[in-house]
């Protein structure tokens, strides 16, 4: 999805900054790319997605086409919006799993503020509040569901220590740390007291299973951060996105997954519904795609229940301080403002998944 640019975002000069942040200077810009060999001449540039997260440009130069990824303006959250921590797994996983190809990575803040790398653009579809006409047929929709799990299974089955990404998490202890660093998190982000949110956590804690071997975890693992091939069958060809992504117990991707795949009975999510579009005829239900998982995996689903939790409760923390940072002038963003009601709602059906309702 492509949206307008505003004029200060992307400037030719450091003197024609305005008050915020510009998060393109081209001045400084194209040397890079020229150096990087990413075509030639003045660049036009598209915003691709929502850019609640990190900003993502599909940029023209001449004959090139590519694509920039970049944090937002600051302040920007701790261990959040790596870009070069993306870069690297992308690079990892090229001829892996099903990824976009890294062009250039710039390390040098002076030049955006920050990080940056720019990837291969791909051609193909993204479904996020309706499903494109080329793929939209029950025999596609069911597809999609079937492509999104094995696409998983494939990140899951690849040798992270061959790919080079020793030392990109610590294995050991995965799910035990994300339980503490969240109620952490919690503490650093809350802007009331929410006692489901203590709750759900105590249960956590308390019913942690034991973890199957590590594996590379994405993170944000969805529908919506996937592309499909641009016409029918429905096949997933690249998955974005992967700022969130480590080395851990690759049962925390399935249970987000879960989390946001939505059966056509399921009680409505509200904002945090990101993937309605799953309600219609043809697609999958959350059991289905569970069982194929198991069984193209081998990995037992015995506490995916636990997963789904952590899951929704970990979108709970975060939303929390989006609205925190939102709310208090720390982010111009108008959707994070709208945050504060449906943290509560969240937290209330997180505490309602500990009790198997």
């Amino acid at each position: 999805m492509a949206h307008d640019i505003a004029p200060d975002d992307i400037v030719a000069t450091d003197a024609d900054a305005g008050q915020r942040p510009p998060l393109v200077v081209l001045e400084r810009l194209l040397p890079f790319l020229d150096e990087s060999g990413l075509g030639e001449g003045e660049p036009e540039f598209t915003m691709v997605g929502e850019g609640h997260s990190n900003i993502t440009y599909l940029v023209r130069r001449g004959d090139a086409r590519f694509v920039l990824r970049r944090p937002p303006r600051p302040p920007i959250p701790p261990s959040a919006n790596d870009m070069l921590r993306e870069a690297r797994v992308l690079s990892a996983l090229e001829g892996r799993a099903r990824v976009p190809k890294v062009l250039a990575v710039c390390e040098d803040e002076s030049v955006l503020g920050a990080p940056f790398y720019v990837m291969q653009e791909m051609e193909g579809l993204v479904v996020t509040g309706s499903i494109p006409p080329e793929i939209d047929s029950p025999e596609d929709r069911r597809r999609m569901g079937e492509e999104l799990i094995d696409a998983l299974v494939e990140v899951h089955a690849v040798d992270w220590r061959a790919a080079g990404l020793e030392g990109f998490g610590k294995p050991e202890g995965y799910l035990e740390r994300q339980v503490r660093r969240f109620l952490g998190l919690w503490d650093h982000n809350k802007t009331r007291e929410i006692p489901a949110v203590e709750t759900v956590g105590a249960w956590l804690r308390k019913h942690m299973p034991e973890s199957p071997p590590s594996t590379i975890v994405h993170g944000d693992y969805r529908l919506g951060n996937v592309m499909m091939a641009p016409q029918s069958p429905a096949r997933v060809i690249a998955i974005f996105d992967w700022e969130m992504s480590t080395i851990g117990d690759p049962l925390a991707d399935l249970g987000y997954l879960c989390t946001l795949w939505v059966d056509r009975d399921d009680p409505p999510l509200g904002m945090f519904e990101l993937s309605a579009v799953t309600r219609g005829d043809g697609f999958p239900l959350k059991a289905e795609l569970l069982a194929r998982y198991e069984e193209r995996s081998g990995r037992s689903m015995t506490d995916i229940r636990w997963y789904q939790t952590l899951a929704l409760w970990k979108a709970i923390v975060f939303m929390e301080g989006n609205f925190k940072r939102a709310s208090s002038g720390m982010s111009d963003d108008p959707y994070l403002k709208s945050f504060g009601d449906g943290v509560v709602e969240l937290a209330e059906r997180a505490e309602a998944l500990t009790r198997g309702a």
